[in-house]
């Protein structure tokens, strides 16, 4: 006979496969609002229009315009080639002219993801991101502690900026302060992922099987990022999708995750978590990091001022911190005090706190707020 034991433990890890409650629709539309709220809240911090800022805003334009063409110039060449061919064979019959150039346009912007690639790459190229992050935290322990002036300073949160601002900064992925090593890592995480999506792309073409590829990587990634039951539903919905939409739809998911962890390097350069920690970390916050990812991913796409929005959504982040995250003890306390704040923050504390609160009461109170709930179940 089975021990009832081992029943209740299979149970619970079923229960565990198919828990949404990181990945739900409240806190991706929470995250989304999120996207909107935290650049409105950053532009209005005037130190975000310096001359630093100015001539770095000047340099994105410039930015979005090359990697436009970047993009643009290998389509260009093949339509004309393509043109050319026109005059020698009939192409007015055929399809597979069409399908190139869409086919080039598919790879370039969300296969491959370049124009992501190439807006990220500015990060290690130029401090101002990361001051631009820094700044606009500044900019929120200030609104925070005005919007809360007629309060017990008492009952206030403890500020991020100041201990924040203390700490040694190091790159978030390879815990090292050399720029080169920190390019060098990131090329390569480029590399790697465009060469899985570029291999999983041209095994959709494979006959009988091709159908299938899709939604099976999509399923293995969304498993081990979300668990089994979004990956059960993605790869049933996968199989009726046609190729160009599922495509989109993937990599749009995988390129929000890329944009949010680039964000949060300034973030993650100063409180160094070790590889499982970050992916807790990750996984505790899942959903409302997808609806800030993807709405500023999107925002991202429009033509030439998309890395202009990117400066928008780095400062955006800094506000972001102080809605997921507790604020840092002093560089100096002890080593104790350290994992202990690292050990708290890999579970999202007053993640339902938050997800309750009204649009307009985003700056509420929530250690407050959390210490009524508590008295409130005691009760």
């Amino acid at each position: 006979m089975a021990d009832p034991s081992n029943l209740k433990i299979d149970k619970d890890k079923v229960k565990e496969a198919f828990d949404l409650s990181n990945f739900d629709v409240n806190a991706i539309l929470r995250g989304a609002q999120l996207t909107l709220v935290g650049a409105h809240r950053a532009l209005q911090n005037p130190a975000i229009f310096t001359n630093a800022h100015y001539k770095q805003a000047a340099i994105a334009v410039g930015a979005g315009l090359a990697i436009r063409l970047a993009i643009a110039i290998p389509i260009i060449i093949v339509k004309v080639l393509l043109g050319v061919l026109s005059y020698v064979t009939n192409l007015d019959q055929a399809s597979w002219d069409d399908s190139l150039v869409n086919g080039l346009d598919l790879l370039a912007n969300h296969v491959l993801q370049i124009p992501l690639f190439l807006m990220t790459l500015m990060r290690y190229v130029t401090p101002t991101l990361d001051d631009m992050f820094m700044d606009s935290l500044d900019w929120v322990d200030r609104t925070y502690v005005s919007k809360h002036k007629h309060e017990s300073p008492d009952n206030l949160r403890d500020m991020y900026y100041p201990n924040l601002r203390q700490y040694k900064q190091k790159d978030g992925s390879t815990h090292s302060k050399s720029s080169a090593e920190a390019v060098t890592m990131f090329v390569w995480r480029f590399v790697r992922k465009a060469s899985i999506s570029l291999a999983v792309f041209a095994l959709s073409y494979v006959p009988y099987i091709g159908k299938l590829v899709l939604p099976a990587a999509s399923f293995y990634t969304f498993n081990k990022a979300v668990g089994l039951g979004p990956a059960a539903v993605i790869f049933g919905t996968g199989i009726f999708l046609p190729k160009r939409y599922l495509v989109i739809f993937l990599q749009t998911y995988f390129a929000s995750r890329s944009l949010m962890r680039e964000l949060l390097e300034p973030y993650f350069a100063r409180i160094h978590m070790g590889k499982e920690q970050k992916k807790k970390w990750f996984r505790s916050r899942e959903g409302l990091l997808f609806g800030f990812g993807i709405g500023f991913y999107i925002l991202l796409r429009v033509p030439l001022l998309g890395v202009l929005i990117y400066g928008v959504a780095e400062a955006s982040t800094a506000y972001l911190i102080t809605k997921i995250t507790d604020p840092p003890p002093p560089p100096h306390a002890t080593a104790q005090e350290q994992e202990q704040f690292l050990a708290s923050q890999q579970v999202w504390r007053n993640k339902h706190e938050f997800l309750d609160l009204s649009l307009a009461n985003l700056d509420a109170n929530l250690t407050e707020h959390s210490k009524d709930e508590t008295r409130r179940k005691e009760l």
